[in-house]
């Protein structure tokens, strides 16, 4: 990745999300990070109490700086899991899923590191937007340098999908909040953001809280 394509995306990988860390239950003692970025998560979740974060990250750049807040950090590709990372209380996906071949077996194989009872947090762009069928109906399919339509994702989920890929992998799906996207964003209009996101074509992207069976 370069400086180029890092400043592009950095507003989607490296901000703090509050709506995945408000998720993350207050007693996890140990949350694994997938697909962690610059260890965002691992930041806000220490500020908050003692926690263990471990991350695993593809990207060096992002890994170096990751390495400076988690507890450790894994770099190679997610859909390796690692043998040794031990049990966890809490799983987060974050945007990670949707870049993978195969991310039905790779949140499967996470999730047998979660004791039963504990949470999962997934999050996955929402590819029933209005925007991809503004785009199809004038002939072609959107990439974009980051966002739904990101050149770089290889799987496109709409809720059903992502419910599916939770409940295929082992998990009941508790919490469903649909975020919508601010086109309008710092006008009067912004008021109308939430009611149109319980609307498909309105959604940016589902955040998603499931349990382990």
């Amino acid at each position: 990745m370069d400086a180029d394509e890092r400043a592009a995306r950095a507003d989607a990988y490296e901000s703090v999300r509050p709506e995945i860390v408000e998720l993350v239950p207050a007693a996890a003692r140990r949350v694994l990070d997938l697909g962690c970025s610059t260890g965002w998560l691992a930041a806000a979740l220490k500020e908050r109490g003692d926690v263990e974060v471990v991350g695993i990250e593809r990207e060096p750049a992002y890994a170096a700086v990751a390495e400076q807040r988690c507890d450790r950090v894994v770099v190679g590709d997610v859909e390796q899991v690692p043998p040794d990372l031990g049990r966890f209380d809490c799983l987060v996906a974050a945007d990670v899923l949707e870049h993978l071949v195969d991310p039905w077996s790779t949140l499967e194989g996470h999730v047998r590191l979660l004791d039963p009872g504990c949470r999962a947090i997934v999050s996955l762009p929402n590819a029933a937007h209005w925007t991809t069928f503004a785009a199809l109906a004038r002939g072609s399919w959107p990439r974009r340098p980051e966002g739904i339509h990101d050149a770089t994702h290889l799987r496109w989920f709409t809720l059903r999908d992502a419910v599916e890929l939770c409940e295929g992998a082992g998990l009941r799906v508790e919490h469903v909040e649909r975020r919508p996207w601010l086109l309008w964003r710092g006008t009067r209009l912004d008021r109308h953001a939430g009611p149109l996101a319980k609307l498909a074509p309105f959604t940016f992207q589902h955040v998603l809280a499931a349990r382990r069976a």
